[in-house]
């Protein structure tokens, strides 16, 4: 299943409108630790039967997460600011399906320079 983007407006292709927001309950911050957006994630063995109450955004992160995936992609993938991404992946993470892979930082505390560079030719696949 191929994942259809939505404009700012919150508008799938298919004619449905939903705002941002609504997305994660109103919710700004993920649940636990904060996760940067050059996280990557996998999903578990629990992917394989997610619950029936997980919203169609979930699932399409389910889908893409069948591969490595960064959390900016995710963002790219559904069409969201990654704000809301990470709020998604956070609740999925939480609940089990899916695992983070945190990046190895430097001294400093920022990602490498190989870590950048992954996280820019995934995007530029898309």
């Amino acid at each position: 299943m191929a994942v259809r983007p939505v404009d700012r407006s919150g508008r799938h292709e298919g004619g449905r409108v939903v705002p941002v927001y609504a997305l994660t309950g109103g919710r700004t911050r993920s649940v636990g630790m904060q996760l940067p957006i050059e996280a990557l994630v996998t999903v578990t063995e629990l992917a394989a039967q997610p619950s029936e109450d997980l919203q169609r955004e979930h699932r399409l992160i389910l889908e893409m997460g069948t591969r490595t995936v960064s959390l900016m992609e995710v963002g790219a993938g559904l069409g969201v600011p990654v704000g809301v991404a990470r709020v998604l992946v956070s609740d999925l993470a939480n609940a089990g399906y899916l695992e983070v892979h945190l990046p190895k930082v430097s001294a400093d505390g920022r990602p490498g320079p190989d870590v950048l560079e992954r996280l820019l030719n995934g995007l530029r696949t898309r």
